[in-house]
């Protein structure tokens, strides 16, 4: 078996990806990508922008392409959206790409985190925890596919950080 040679953070918006990926990558001397960012940068647009102007389905498209695009990288933290556990080809692509953590929590804890932000395009509407319920029960057998799976609901950063680590050190440990 071969190790891994990136860490790939998914999970739902508010459970702590960015933040502790950036913890990560530099706990472990790797570079850090955030997809949301790739994407942004791919399009000369917002994600908020992306949505409004093409859809959702547009948005998943260009996420596709850039988790495609991690093939062949090594050393990187990569935090994703939280929506690109829906497509099998990209599953595909974070696999072959490195170790899949998914990092969770409650949804009250991630409406508590998320409530007073208005980049979020899928929260936007009058009901953002109804929302997250749905989208989180959407997801769930998706979410359920990773490496591992870290609940962050009662964590601080740096504790996700270091139950992150140990995972990445087993997975390295043992092979």
């Amino acid at each position: 078996m071969v190790k891994p040679s990136n860490l790939i953070l998914v999970g739902f918006m508010g459970t702590g990806k960015t933040v502790v990926g950036k913890a990560l990558a530099a706990e472990l001397n790797f570079s850090y990508l955030d997809t949301d960012d790739l994407i942004e940068q791919r399009a000369g647009k917002t994600i908020a922008r992306i949505f409004a102007e093409y859809g959702e389905p547009y948005f998943r498209d260009l996420e596709t392409e850039v988790i495609r695009s991690l093939a062949g990288r090594q050393r990187h933290v990569v935090a994703t959206g939280g929506g690109c556990v829906m497509r099998d080809e990209n599953w595909l692509a974070m696999r072959q790409a490195g170790l899949v953590v998914c990092l969770t929590a409650r949804p009250e804890v991630i409406f508590e985190r998320t409530r007073r932000e208005t980049h979020r395009p899928l929260l936007q509407t009058p009901n953002p925890m109804a929302r997250i319920c749905e989208l989180l029960d959407r997801r769930a057998a998706f979410y359920a596919r990773a490496d591992h799976r870290v609940d962050t609901s009662d964590l601080t950063p740096a504790q996700v950080t270091r139950q992150v680590l140990s995972l990445w050190q087993a997975a390295h440990a043992g092979m």
